[in-house]
């Protein structure tokens, strides 16, 4: 009665928070998602889901499959993964580069979960801050780089995965903290805190202050988030950054943040690989335990539809 999709279902309601964000990771409509519980919940004779809560929650049947389903998809997907290896062969290269400064939190250990599986894949890192990485993935230099600056370059696909708000982290003492948002205006007054990148690249700028042609009254840059969340918290500055590179800032009490916009800015980053290397097996095996790790560590991102 019960099927592997039934188990990622319960897998997704759990670890999405709601039918919403686990019917987005499934790739199904959110009617369709709930159609496909309902008709389990008939099968088995028992709610899997109360849904009179807000979040729903599941039931201690819906616990129970969980259960089940955290026992055997590991299994599965290990099984998956051996075959994948016989098909393809054991041996590879995975040659990354990273275009964002707080990659670092999550990309670490799906590094290491990734080797643990592919130990006969070469692999190598670098922090492309100091160079082109698109072309050398090009010229075949690389082999995925890190970005959510994608361009338009033949031969190169772009893989989302996943979708993070660029939130503004200032002093608690600073006037604009307690805001819910800001307009490009009220930057005009501020030190941004940036990494040191060209401005174009800096979706702040990008899609925030450019398009009201605003500029900081001026710009200190940082090559660490860690320094840059000191320079905030003494109010020295504000900075842009992905929501979640400063969840253990905000745990501390460091800072506040503030959206920009009342609509916020909404940026995808991506995974760039050459367009004939998009299916080998080790490549999208780390695609996909990098996915699972960020959605599992990274508070605050969101699946891209479609």
């Amino acid at each position: 009665m019960l099927e592997i999709r039934h188990l990622e279902t319960l897998a997704a309601i759990r670890d999405g928070g709601s039918l919403l964000e686990a019917a987005e990771r499934l790739h199904l409509t959110q009617s369709a998602l709930s159609h496909q519980l309902r008709e389990l919940e008939s099968r088995l004779g028992t709610p899997l889901l109360n849904r009179r809560t807000r979040p729903a929650r599941l039931t201690t049947a819906g616990l129970r499959v969980l259960a089940l389903a955290d026992e055997v998809l590991p299994r599965i997907r290990a099984t998956e993964r051996e075959l994948q290896r016989l098909a393809a062969g054991r041996t590879g290269r995975l040659h990354l580069a990273i275009e964002c400064h707080s990659c670092f939190q999550w990309l670490m250990p799906a590094l290491d979960t990734f080797r643990g599986q592919w130990p006969e894949v070469s692999m190598d890192l670098s922090a492309a801050f100091s160079f082109a990485p698109l072309p050398a993935l090009v010229r075949g230099d690389l082999d995925l780089v890190i970005t959510s600056d994608p361009q338009p370059l033949e031969a190169v696909e772009y893989i989302p995965l996943f979708r993070y708000e660029v939130v503004l982290a200032v002093a608690q003492a600073n006037p604009l903290a307690g805001s819910k948002f800001i307009d490009p205006a009220q930057l005009a007054d501020q030190v941004l805190i940036t990494y040191p990148v060209d401005k174009q690249r800096l979706d702040v700028f990008t899609q925030f202050l450019d398009p009201a042609d605003v500029e900081p009254a001026s710009i200190r840059r940082a090559e660490l988030t860690p320094i840059i969340a000191q320079l905030v918290a003494s109010n020295r500055g504000v900075a842009a950054l992905p929501n979640w590179a400063l969840t253990e800032y905000l745990d501390q009490g460091w800072m506040d943040v503030v959206h920009l916009g009342p609509q916020g800015v909404w940026c995808t980053l991506h995974a760039a690989v050459r367009t004939e290397d998009a299916q080998a097996s080790y490549i999208q095996d780390f695609l996909n335990i990098a996915r699972e790790g960020c959605f599992k560590t990274l508070a605050g991102i969101k699946s891209v539809r479609g």
